[in-house]
């Protein structure tokens, strides 16, 4: 069921942000060089690394490291990328992945292939079980602010409660924090 859910709502969400994509696109490869799409290494079901989409907002040669651990975020950042990552646009690319089956709606944030701490502490709760997702428990709870310890914890509540109205009651609240632009740090 939660398959045919993920299929059915990227399929959805493509016919509805196909123009804003295509926007998105164009806008930032004409505001810096270098593709539109960047392909990050993530963690995915069971420690798996691929290769998920995100439109880009660094610049080319921008280590790939958690953006609060770069020294000087806003100084790599493309001219778009801030309203890229506070209107959560650059994320829409990720559709690919869910219709590929790497990654569900609502699951885990997938981890950066070097963030060893949240991967470590996943696998040994059994997060790392579970398919990541485009949003998630933690994602509306904290979002970048969250310690990794607190991270998994919403994690692991998100595995225990884990249900179709748990995933909508998610996405709906997703919504509205990305129309708030609550919880982003960049």
């Amino acid at each position: 069921m939660k398959k045919i859910f993920d299929v059915l709502s990227a399929l959805f969400a493509l016919c509805i942000f196909l123009v804003p994509i295509t926007v998105v696109a164009i806008l930032v490869k004409i505001t810096s060089s270098g593709p539109a799409i960047y392909w990050s290494d993530r963690v995915g079901r069971n420690n798996r690394i691929f290769r998920m989409p995100k439109f880009r907002t660094m610049r080319v040669g921008t280590p790939a490291v958690a953006t609060h651990l770069l020294q000087d975020p806003d100084s790599v950042l493309t001219p778009i990328g801030s309203f890229l990552r506070k209107s959560s646009l650059d994320e829409l690319p990720q559709l690919w992945s869910i219709l590929r089956g790497d990654m569900s709606v609502v699951g885990p944030r997938p981890a950066l292939f070097n963030q060893q701490d949240l991967i470590e502490q996943r696998t040994v709760c059994g997060v790392s079980g579970m398919l990541p997702g485009l949003t998630g428990w933690a994602q509306i709870n904290g979002r970048d602010e969250l310690p990794v310890p607190d991270k998994v914890k919403l994690d692991l509540e998100y595995m225990t409660r884990q249900s179709f109205v748990f995933d909508l009651k998610i996405i709906l609240l997703t919504i509205l924090k990305v129309v708030r632009r609550d919880g982003i740090v960049h």
